[in-house]
């Protein structure tokens, strides 16, 4: 893959001179196309060798074009906040909104090649890092995002001449970093591995060019009319959807009326009881969450359900019991334009709390396969693939050590009518009862069907659904509780082992 590299192209002042003007053109006209019709974001990830004129390329092309539009973002050693995350955290909060560009040094091909490199990992986790990243441009790909891979070439032979000419100039020998040294003793090992990743994960939704780094009016040239012709294809042809052929009819293999059809609605609680219960759950809760072993955790709670079921008053009985500054209640309406700007996972990646803390999703990241399916808000082809998606969002949050607790609180229709006509007669509660509210009560079936598809492609051993059965309030609100902590106390009896 590398050899077409080391050709040696170059191209001469007078020629690069001629071109440079209108490649400047094109591409701030397309870059100014690009913010006009904000469709899509454009990814452009910078990888290669040291001293093959990575910096040099970037810096250029923020003076051909507009650098307002572009945000450039190198990730180095991680912070203290990103380590207390799952390491994708810190790459999902700086993508760049549909119009504009993002360009990222140090981006999680880096990460991967430097560990295997160095020893950090073998072979198996390395593969494992290679999936990771085709799911995630995937994914972006999927959400329209345009991805351009850009992988800068040396040769030995170029790298080891261009450090001597830089040592013995005194005037530029402060270039040479000492991560140039590291490399040129690894360079074998790294090219290596870097071809192993690169002909894994160049794919038609996000190619990887090998550009020759030692001459900079050919390398310049070279980037510049590929970016052109990327973005020029993508303003041309709408890039959401180039990888949803295999998307495939759901088959269900568990009947949704069965799975919801066999709760026990008529499980009860008396005041005394769960009073009694309540308090212990909530005592227990905060011990855990003092526990020291929470230092390796971080917990997250999804709360999904019918109108009415009673998510709002079994929130406030998990609260109640904890201190304010450990726990947030993230509430999920409809999206903003900040957030219908980025991928649909990105509005709940950025909420993912450190390791230490709780947060409470009011309504999550399943309105994909729920509120958004079943109104019609996204294509069929979105939400079935957000199925293996989401599954793969919480897998990364249970390796990151996050305890991830999902809760589907239902009720029967005549439990749901009672309480919207209560809602409606008592006037504290009439801001709870919406015309919405009884449009979807007309759906019912249609919404049954959706969880149980929802249940059944998504409760998984590492992150499965409790069905909390919500005709007594009481009964489902120390079920939450006490579910809650069995999970942690799992998680924790695992540190153990």
């Amino acid at each position: 893959m590398f050899e077409s590299a080391e050709i040696g192209h170059s191209i001469d002042k007078d020629t690069y001179e001629a071109e440079v003007p209108a490649l400047r053109e094109a591409l701030l006209e397309a870059q100014y196309d690009l913010k006009q019709q904000a469709r899509f974001p454009v990814i452009v990830l910078i990888n290669g060798i040291e001293g093959a004129g990575k910096g040099e390329t970037v810096k250029l092309l923020n003076e051909w074009m507009d650098p307002r539009l572009i945000e450039v973002r190198t990730f180095d050693q991680q912070t203290d906040e990103e380590l207390a995350r799952p390491p994708a955290w810190r790459y999902w909060r700086a993508l760049p909104p549909k119009g504009r560009m993002g360009v990222f040094f140090g981006n999680w091909y880096s990460q991967m090649l430097e560990g295997r490199v160095h020893g950090q990992f073998k072979d198996a986790v390395l593969d494992q890092a290679i999936a990771g990243a085709e799911r995630l441009e995937q994914m972006l790909c999927d959400e329209g995002a345009l991805i351009i891979k850009f992988w800068f070439h040396l040769s030995k032979k170029q790298m080891k001449a261009r450090l001597k000419a830089l040592k013995d100039d005194p005037l530029h020998n402060w270039r040479i970093s000492p991560l140039d040294w590291q490399q040129s003793e690894t360079y074998d090992r790294f090219v290596r591995f870097g071809e192993r990743v690169l002909r894994r994960t160049s794919r038609d939704y996000a190619p990887w060019h090998v550009v020759e780094g030692v001459d900079p009016h050919y390398r310049s040239l070279a980037v510049g009319r590929i970016l052109l012709e990327s973005l020029q294809a993508a303003l041309a042809n709408n890039p959401k959807g180039k990888h949803q052929g295999n998307v495939a009819p759901l088959g269900r293999s568990i009947d949704q009326k069965s799975l919801l059809g066999a709760l026990d609605m008529t499980l009860r609680l008396d005041k005394h009881d769960y009073q009694e219960q309540l308090v212990t759950e909530q005592a227990r809760l905060a011990g855990l969450l003092r526990d020291k072993r929470m230092r390796r955790h971080a917990l997250v709670a999804v709360f999904e359900g019918n109108d009415a079921a009673g998510k709002g008053g079994a929130i406030r009985r998990v609260a109640a019991a904890l201190d304010p500054r450990q726990y947030r209640i993230v509430p999920i309406a409809a999206p903003t334009e900040e957030e219908r700007a980025q991928p649909y996972l990105w509005r709940f990646w950025r909420h993912i709390p450190a390791r230490g803390k709780f947060t409470i999703f009011d309504r999550s990241w399943y309105g994909r396969v729920l509120v958004e399916r079943v109104e019609g808000f996204c294509s069929p082809a979105d939400w079935m693939r957000a199925y293996g998606e989401i599954n793969d969002f919480e897998e990364q949050l249970s390796d990151a050590g996050v305890v991830v607790v999902k809760f589907w609180l239902a009720i029967d229709q005549q439990t749901q009518l009672e309480r919207f006509e209560e809602r409606e007669q008592i006037p504290f509660k009439r801001y709870k009862i919406t015309e919405e509210d009884w449009r979807n009560r007309d759906k019912w079936d249609v919404y049954s069907e959706a969880v149980g598809d929802m249940v059944d492609r998504t409760s998984t051993e590492i992150a499965p659904w409790t069905l909390v059965e919500a005709n007594d309030k009481r009964w489902a609100r120390v079920k939450v509780l006490r579910t809650i902590n069995q999970a942690l106390e799992a998680a924790f009896a695992k540190d153990k082992k």
